[in-house]
C-alpha cells in the first residue's frame, strides 16, 4: 500500500462518544446554553396568554357565562314582579294623562270664571235698567201735571238698584257726623265752627263705597276746625 492510503486512514476512524468532534464545541456550548429571561409582560412579542385570566370579575374570581337556572318559585316570584312593574307603569302612564288634563280643563275654566265673574251682579241689574227705560219712554209722554208720577217712578228704581248693588255685597259709607277717619274718609277741606269737636265731619261731598269689609271709594267729606279765636282766648 501506499503512504497515501496510510494517511488517509486516520479521517475515517471513528470518534468516541464522549469526545465531540474538532469544531463543533461552539455549537455544544450554545445548545446547552439557558434561554434569556426577560420582563416583558405576558402576551407580547408573540407570547400566548391564558384566556381564562381576562375574565375576571371585580372580585378577581373568573367570570360565568353560563345560563342561570331558576327555581320555579324563584322563576314564579320573579314573573309576579314584572308583572307589577308593567301595571305600575301603565297606571303611571295614565295618571299623567289624566294630571295634564286637568290642568288644561283648570285653566279654561279659571278664564272663564275670570270672564263671567259678574254675571249674576248683571242679571240683577237688568230690571233696574228696564225701569229707567220705562221711566225715560215715560218723561217723553208726560204732561205737566203728572211730574210727581215720574218722580215716584225714579224713586223706585233707585231704591230697586241700591237694593240689587246690596244684595252684592256694596254698602255705602255713611260719615256724616262721625269723627275722620283717614282709612274709609278723604278730606277734601276743613271748616271752622264751634258747633262740633275739631277732626268731626260736618259735610259729605260725596258718598263713599266698599264691598264686604273692602275699600272702593272714600267719602270725601269736609272736616271740622276750632276758630282761631277760641284758640287765642283759651291761651
Amino acid at each position: 500500500m501506499s503512504k497515501e492510503s496510510e494517511e488517509t486512514q486516520p479521517a475515517n476512524q471513528e470518534v468516541p462518544e464522549n469526545q465531540t468532534p474538532p469544531g463543533d464545541e461552539h455549537a455544544e456550548e450554545v445548545k446547552e446554553s439557558p434561554e434569556p429571561v426577560t420582563d416583558q409582560p405576558p402576551g407580547e412579542e408573540g407570547e400566548p396568554v391564558d384566556s381564562s385570566e381576562g375574565n375576571l370579575s371585580s372580585e378577581g374570581e373568573p367570570e360565568d357565562d353560563s345560563p342561570v337556572t331558576l327555581e320555579s318559585i324563584a322563576y314564579k316570584e320573579l314573573v309576579e314582579k314584572s308583572e307589577k312593574a308593567d301595571a305600575h307603569w301603565d297606571r303611571y302612564v295614565r295618571l299623567n294623562a289624566e294630571f295634564d288634563n286637568f290642568k288644561k280643563r283648570a285653566a279654561r275654566e279659571r278664564l272663564e270664571a275670570i270672564k263671567y265673574a259678574n254675571e249674576a251682579l248683571m242679571e240683577r241689574l237688568i230690571p233696574s235698567l228696564d225701569h229707567f227705560e220705562m221711566a225715560m219712554l215715560a218723561v217723553e209722554h208726560a204732561k205737566e201735571n203728572s211730574l210727581d208720577s215720574i218722580k215716584m217712578g225714579i224713586e223706585m228704581v233707585h231704591s230697586q238698584l241700591k237694593a240689587t248693588l246690596k244684595e252684592s255685597g256694596l254698602e255705602e259709607i255713611d260719615a256724616l257726623g262721625k269723627c275722620f277717619d283717614p282709612a274709609w274718609h278723604e278730606a277734601v277741606s276743613q271748616k271752622e265752627t264751634s258747633e262740633v269737636a275739631e277732626g268731626q265731619v260736618i259735610e259729605q261731598a260725596r258718598k263713599g263705597y266698599k264691598l264686604n269689609d273692602r275699600l272702593l271709594r272714600p267719602a270725601n267729606v269736609v272736616v271740622a276746625k276750632a276758630p282761631v279765636n277760641s284758640e287765642e282766648s283759651t291761651s
